[in-house]
């Protein structure tokens, strides 16, 4: 947040970051964690846990920090396991001065990867909270359980805000094959911003996830033909993105606004710019995948990074009311 004190104006950022599997070390026997314990391959032990965790909140804190001198009031992230590595990621270092509480629900992942909300208390008052299921099939007809949607509605310093969490199913089997997944998902989303605008045709809703489409995708495009806008249409480049596949950018990670944040005339809640974090310090500095995201993980073999993927963030104003 940063304030200009001749208009009243407050500026805060707002973010979404997938974690990259963070684990803590126990085995839960009701998910597929087992890659994440000590006597895995990956040898997920104390050590590298808490080093993941540091390096986090060393990120988030930066986000949006060089324009506004603060980090994000509000964080979506998502690939969590459970409560506990949220409350250890708020109380880790260099996020626990902030005082950061979160919004999380166990989903039915087989993973057992959610997403969460993590808010600055000092900004953000949380008056609805629900896990929103998704069903979808597999092309067998099998029930394919994959995250819910996290809806949140709160007070933005005294703003109404509706935040719609999301991680939509993988494309790790096909995007061709999988992406009937993704579109059921884009249209509980449709769904959910449709009933709470028939409740108030003036909420202002944010929906944000790592969408496992990009933002030609016909499933990201089907959600904001009406009531929404896409401020990251233009980030994804043949250079930039917010992941990387096969040396080919993705922007997956992505914020999406309802049209009302763009109103210029008598509007007090304002989108002003969308951006992806991506300094040099959270990229691979040398080797053929210098410039990429610095992860935890190269597929089995521990390197020590933050994340496969770039947190992304939009900066909005708060007029406030006198």
């Amino acid at each position: 947040m940063s304030e200009s004190s001749e208009e009243n104006i407050n500026n805060f950022s707002i973010a979404f970051y997938n974690l990259e599997n963070l684990f803590d070390t126990l085995d839960d026997p009701k998910t597929m964690d087992d890659d994440f314990t000590s006597t895995a391959k990956r040898k997920w032990n104390e050590k590298r846990f808490r080093k993941k965790i540091r390096n986090l909140g060393f990120v988030i804190k930066q986000i949006g920090y060089s324009e506004l001198q603060h980090p994000p009031v509000l964080i979506g992230v998502a690939e969590v396991e459970n409560a506990f590595v949220l409350q250890e990621l708020v109380n880790s270092k260099f996020l626990k001065k902030k005082e950061y509480d979160f919004i999380h629900f166990d989903s039915p992942d087989e993973r057992g990867i959610d997403t969460a909300l993590i808010y600055r208390k000092e900004y953000f008052k949380v008056i609805h909270k629900e896990a929103v299921y998704i069903y979808v099939e597999n092309n067998k007809g099998v029930q394919d359980f994959t995250r819910d949607i996290l809806y949140v509605k709160g007070l933005l310093d005294n703003e109404e805000v509706h935040i719609l969490v999301n991680h939509w199913p993988s494309r790790r089997a096909g995007v061709e094959k999988t992406n009937h997944r993704r579109l059921a998902v884009s249209a509980k989303n449709k769904e959910l911003t449709k009933q709470i605008l028939s409740d108030d045709p003036n909420a202002r809703i944010i929906i944000m996830g790592d969408f496992n489409d990009d933002p030609q995708s016909e499933s990201v495009k089907n959600l904001t033909e009406s009531e929404l806008y896409n401020p990251m249409e233009l980030l994804l480049t043949r250079y930039d993105g917010s992941t990387i596949y096969r040396g080919a950018w993705n922007l997956f990670d992505q914020i999406i606004i309802t049209n009302n944040f763009l109103q210029l005339h008598g509007n007090d809640f304002r989108f002003k710019e969308a951006k992806i974090f991506n300094p040099e310090s959270l990229r691979e500095f040398k080797g053929r995948n210098k410039g990429n995201p610095f992860r935890t993980f190269m597929g089995r073999k521990y390197i020590g990074g933050f994340s496969d993927h770039f947190p992304v963030y939009g900066i909005f104003s708060i007029r406030n009311k006198i």
